[in-house]
């Protein structure tokens, strides 16, 4: 069972659905009354936010040297930046908020830095994504076509929509389906469950 091209699948599909969950908890506005839990949920998302990145490297496993290394660097600058916006406009900006009772000209500056930081980040996520999506459709053709599609779709809706209910839970539920119907599609090992 620990083979199986489904157990994998489910796999690539929990960073995705983590984030979805998260998504659907985020409060839709950061002012006095919301900033501890935006602070504190800010934390807690630190250590999920880099999982679809690793999602991403591992997905890039099998794919050539010339599209794994570039998107492997596109993953990686997803972690990286994400997890600043993260960091800035998540638990700094929550900080801000809560300390002065009220959201305040400050916390602009604060949202602003981490939108450009954000911004980067889900560029880059998109970026590896588009490599990924084509490792797999090369790999694996028609198998791999509704997760492209999902995939693709998804990640440009990222650009903007963050995880942010509700388009932003629909767009990790999106991230979570293309990732796990990607790794299954572009795994050509035989399932020890259809042998039986």
């Amino acid at each position: 069972m620990l083979g199986s091209r489904w157990l994998r699948g489910l796999l690539f599909a929990l960073p995705g659905l983590l984030l979805a969950g998260f998504g659907a908890v985020h409060p839709a506005y950061l002012d006095a009354g919301t900033a501890s839990w935006w602070v504190a949920l800010h934390v807690v998302l630190l250590p999920v936010f880099p999982l679809p990145a690793v999602a991403q490297w591992l997905l890039l496993t099998s794919a050539p040297p010339w599209l794994r290394w570039p998107g492997r660097v596109a993953a990686f600058g997803f972690a990286t930046f994400y997890g600043g916006l993260d960091a800035v406009a998540g638990i700094a900006a929550g900080t801000v908020v809560h300390a002065q009772h009220g959201a305040t000209p400050v916390v602009g500056a604060v949202f602003a830095a981490g939108d450009r930081l954000g911004y980067v980040g889900a560029a880059c996520f998109l970026a590896a994504n588009v490599v990924i999506i084509g490792a797999v459709v090369v790999r694996a053709g028609w198998r791999a076509v509704p997760g492209a599609v999902v995939l693709l779709l998804a990640s440009v809706s990222f650009l903007d929509s963050h995880i942010f209910w509700p388009r932003g839970v629909v767009t990790m539920i999106g991230v979570s389906f293309g990732m796990s119907w990607l790794s299954v599609a572009g795994d050509h090992r035989p399932d020890p469950m259809e042998e039986n």
